[in-house]
């Protein structure tokens, strides 16, 4: 699945053992692919980024990660710990895989704002913003974040619809959220008007 960055993901794996990391870094690397296509960016930055993003949150105490992240309201010192972690641990993996410094800090500074800081620094960190909060409107988001913090599928698949034209940056990032959005509606047991999603 990752080809030649498939080292990063076995040294990066131990870290995605929560909070179901390693199935959403595999749905938005899967973003991030489609992205680059049409949006353009770096291969060899946004692909280690959007695999490494979120090993953080192993560093946060899996208690504290619901009150993290999510739809409702959320504490943001907690969420900057797997930032700042995260950076941390993907400059040790990509060091030890003798990575260009040049090219480790760049991914490292993506992932230290991967949340936090809504400007992009490059085309590679809008895309990999954008991989990442496509996740939510993934079926595999859909079932697990519902089960998480106990949502009501088709509410949530409203509130998602609300987001889209303040959360994606890039042009592909808005046609593939809509593209989610409405596989999402038409799965549910009762369909949902979406003219005023679109």
């Amino acid at each position: 699945m990752f080809g030649q960055f498939q080292e990063i993901y076995e040294l990066a794996k131990p870290f995605l053992d929560t909070r179901n990391n390693d199935i959403h870094m595999k749905v938005s690397y899967a973003f991030c692919n489609k992205l680059l296509e049409t949006e353009g960016g770096v291969q060899s930055v946004a692909k280690p980024a959007i695999i490494l993003h979120d090993v953080g949150w192993k560093m946060v105490p899996e208690e504290l990660q619901l009150k993290a992240f999510g739809p409702i309201d959320y504490d943001r010192t907690i969420n900057r710990i797997h930032e700042v972690e995260g950076a941390r641990i993907a400059r040790e993996i990509l060091e030890q895989l003798g990575w260009d410094a040049v090219v480790i800090d760049e991914i490292a500074e993506i992932i230290l704002g991967h949340d936090s800081r809504k400007t992009p620094l490059s085309t590679s960190d809008a895309v990999v913003k954008d991989a990442d909060k496509l996740w939510r409107y993934s079926s595999e988001a859909l079932v697990i974040d519902c089960e998480r913090f106990g949502i009501d599928p088709a509410i949530h698949v409203e509130w998602l619809g609300k987001q889209i034209d303040g959360w994606f940056i890039t042009d592909t990032g808005v046609k593939l959220a809509r593209e989610e959005l409405q596989s999402r509606f038409t799965s549910l047991p009762v369909q949902k008007n979406t003219s005023n999603q679109t």
